[in-house]
């Protein structure tokens, strides 16, 4: 069984302040985005944020075969996850994942968004508004449930009824003091949900949920940069992540802009 520990009211409201922090740096990030921009510069943007309001970014440095270089991960189209960012240049119609945390007064907060740039393909519109849907999705059922998995089973049907994938290889995860803590927290009912993995949704939980949906097949593979992952058939990938806290009155986002708006992209 995982490990799990609640958190008090005053340590969520903690949190809340790493929390808008990262939706703040979220929208510095889509300030930036424009046609004929870099990815590095994009990054550039966030770190200087960062340094101005004295966060920790969570991404860079983190071990690997080659230490994560940057404050975001930037994945671009087929790319679902942990894209490195440097001098790719940003086209009309392409689709940028940006995922980004830090770490304020000793309390975390971690987010992601997909963003379109200009007009993107109508199939590909669709897989936006179907991951951002399902994070909607779990939000909310984060007040209607008891346990993690009859989340993650409908937040699977609902992406499988509009005829994507759930990435499997990657889940989300219990947050707080650091980035990664129990439990897991995957977007469909894993066998380590089956057995015994599962967990009770009660007051005092907070948890990164990111759905990543893939338009055709769920498998992805390593570039070569030890970091970046790709689809396996080169199709779109999305991602979208906030924090989130369950509290007495309900689950509270705590990656929520500052009059609490949960969604990330219109």
């Amino acid at each position: 069984m995982p490990v799990v520990i609640l958190r008090s009211p005053r340590e969520i409201s903690a949190m809340r302040k790493a929390g808008l922090l990262v939706w703040r740096a979220l929208q510095v990030a889509k300030s930036k985005l424009r046609v004929g921009a870099t990815t590095a510069e994009i990054d550039a943007a966030v770190e200087r944020f960062y340094a101005s309001v004295g966060a920790e970014p969570l991404f860079k440095g983190v071990p690997g075969r080659v230490p994560f270089p940057a404050v975001t991960c930037i994945s671009v189209n087929e790319e679902v996850v942990h894209g490195i960012p440097g001098p790719r240049k940003i086209k009309e119609g392409d689709i940028v994942s940006i995922d980004t945390g830090c770490r304020f007064a000793g309390w975390c907060g971690d987010a992601a968004a997909t963003f379109p740039v200009g007009k993107v393909a109508e199939p590909v519109k669709k897989l936006l508004e179907v991951t951002q849907g399902a994070l909607l999705l779990a939000i909310d059922l984060l007040g209607r449930r008891s346990y993690w998995s009859q989340i993650a089973r409908e937040m699977e049907t609902f992406i499988k009824d509009h005829g994507f994938s759930v990435v499997e290889a990657f889940v989300g995860h219990g947050i707080s003091r650091q980035m990664h803590e129990d439990p897991q927290v995957p977007n469909f009912v894993s066998e380590q949900l089956r057995r015994g993995g599962d967990f009770r949704i009660e007051p005092g939980l907070v948890i990164a949920v990111e759905p990543m949906v893939n338009m055709g097949s769920k498998r992805v593979r390593l570039m070569p940069d030890h970091w970046t992952q790709v689809t396996f058939d080169g199709l779109p990938s999305a991602h979208f992540e906030h924090t989130i806290a369950v509290t007495r009155s309900g689950p509270q986002v705590l990656t929520a802009g500052p009059n609490g708006e949960v969604v990330l992209v219109e």
